[in-house]
């Protein structure tokens, strides 16, 4: 059974940074497309980035440039590198099995002055 932890998430202020990370439980991590979701206060779930198991990244418009996904394979955990915070990244963000479509149990994000 695949389990999902993130951490990371806090306050912080507009145009700060903030990593988040997930680990995952089970093995054949490094064959997993893994990803990360947010889901803004009153707003339904929407994706933010992605990753293969060959390392490939794809990322919504509203965080390109801004936020880096990666995967340590060795500690089975997926990354979320976040830069330049804006008061909308607000959310609780998820991270993903996609295969598998597990998730984690969220970590909140708030960007506030």
């Amino acid at each position: 059974q695949v389990q999902l932890v993130e951490s990371g998430g806090g306050l912080v202020q507009p145009g700060g940074s903030l990593r988040l990370s997930c680990v995952a439980s089970g093995s054949r991590f490094s064959t997993w497309p893994m990803g990360w979701y947010r889901q803004p206060p009153g707003k339904q779930r929407e994706w933010v980035a992605t990753i293969t198991s060959g390392g490939s990244t794809n990322y919504a418009d509203s965080v390109k440039g801004r936020f880096t996904i990666s995967r340590d394979n060795a500690k089975n955990m997926v990354n979320l590198q976040m830069h330049s915070l804006k008061p909308e990244d607000t959310a609780v963000y998820y991270c993903k099995h996609i295969p598998l479509g597990i998730w984690g149990q969220g970590t909140q994000v708030t960007v506030s002055s």
